[in-house]
């Protein structure tokens, strides 16, 4: 797992309001080098305006590289593709094989991570894909998500992750010329005085390092930890760490979705809840829109905000990337934002409630059918650590 480094300038960006104003204006200020990976890529408004800007860094002589997940961005429109490849951008899919009818577990380990670097002197990392998260028909906007921007030592881990993966998806797909033209050299002069760390998730060498730093950042809570997650059906040990900061008196906040959009797992999910609201732990449900948000705060210090669920898709099989921040400036506004967020629109879930509300036959018909076979799919598209979650 990737060491916490100083010197870096970590700027939050709440929602695709203030993400994708600040990509757009990166791509048009760069000079030698683009790399962006994302798991959808939508041909939306903002998907097409990225999509231009990309096209108009290619055209200036940017070496631009962009790495789209062959399931997530399925939909893409063909011609976004060919405008792009025509202007000069570089552009491969990570596992494009998606026919409904090849039965390989290879499938399910798509590429899910969102970031983005430029030049070598300044990243983005988060839970942001290209798609508008103004429409979300039926709610109120935007979808609730974070990214971070980040100046610093730091680009070394990042832009080492960037061009390491779109070598190895170049080569497996025997497409050399893809390959990066030229090396750029990476700005990791000090531009702030945050410690950060840059940890991935992939099916080698760093098969659980998000997982392990959640852990012992859980482990080492005093007072308070708030976890925001999209999707969260947790392993064993990791209920376990929760559940065991609960008993020792920190207060141990859940943030969760509201809204049903995966039924299997929102309802896998709340076969959960009684066990951690009987422990004490504290389970909000945020109804206001989609959250997709994937962070956390503790003893408002320590942060992450990333592509990395909580849940075996993000924990077994994807590429996923976070940032992890050890910062109280950051760790206070990433909570306040947070806290802004629950006001708004979230719903705590009450014990007695939820008590009577989850031993209706229906309810329990339910939720325990989508746990069961969450767990069955789970054992069945991974391996090793699958076991955590029986």
């Amino acid at each position: 797992m990737s060491e916490f480094v100083p010197g870096n300038r970590i700027s939050l960006l709440r929602t695709g309001s203030e993400y994708f104003p600040a990509l757009e204006a990166a791509i048009d200020g760069a000079r030698l080098q683009i790399h962006l990976e994302t798991y959808i890529f939508e041909a939306d408004e903002t998907g097409r305006a990225i999509a231009a800007a990309l096209s108009r860094a290619a055209a200036r002589g940017v070496v631009t590289h962009v790495l789209i997940d062959g399931f997530g961005s399925k939909n893409l429109d063909p011609e976004v593709i060919d405008d792009m490849r025509a202007a000069g951008v570089r552009l491969l899919k990570f596992r494009p094989e998606i026919s409904p009818w090849t039965f390989k577990r290879q499938r399910l380990r798509r590429l899910h991570r969102k970031l983005v670097v430029i030049d070598g002197e300044l990243a983005f990392v988060g839970g942001i894909n290209v798609i508008d998260d103004m429409h979300t028909p039926g709610h109120v906007p935007p979808r609730f998500d974070y990214a971070v921007k980040i100046e610093g030592p730091l680009l070394a881990d990042i832009h080492a992750a960037a061009t390491t993966l779109w070598r190895y998806v170049s080569w497996t797909q025997l497409r050399r010329q893809d390959g990066p033209a030229h090396a750029v050299p990476v700005q990791t002069a000090p531009r702030g005085n945050q410690r950060a760390a840059f940890v991935i998730r992939d099916n080698l060498r760093h098969r659980t390092d998000i997982e392990s730093a959640y852990l012992a950042a859980i482990a080492s809570a005093r007072s308070e930890i708030v976890i925001a997650c999209a999707y969260f059906f947790p392993g064993r040990t990791f209920r376990r760490a929760l559940i065991d900061a609960a008993s020792r008196g920190v207060r141990v906040v859940l943030l969760l979705q509201g809204r049903v959009e995966y039924l299997l797992l929102h309802y896998a999910s709340r076969a959960l809840y009684l066990h951690f609201l009987n422990a004490g732990v504290e389970i909000l449900e945020y109804r206001r829109s989609f959250l997709h948000a994937k962070v956390a705060v503790i003893d408002n210090r320590w942060a992450t905000v990333g592509s990395s669920n909580i849940d075996p898709m993000s924990l077994l099989l994807a590429r996923e990337a976070n940032v992890l921040i050890d910062d109280a400036v950051f760790a206070r506004e990433l909570r306040l934002s947070l806290n802004e967020a629950i006001e708004a629109g979230a719903q705590p879930v009450l014990r007695t409630r939820w008590e009577r509300q989850s031993h209706t036959l229906p309810m329990r018909i339910m939720t325990w059918f989508c746990y069961g076979l969450v767990r069955f799919l789970t054992g069945w598209s991974s391996y090793g650590r699958a076991r955590e979650y029986q």
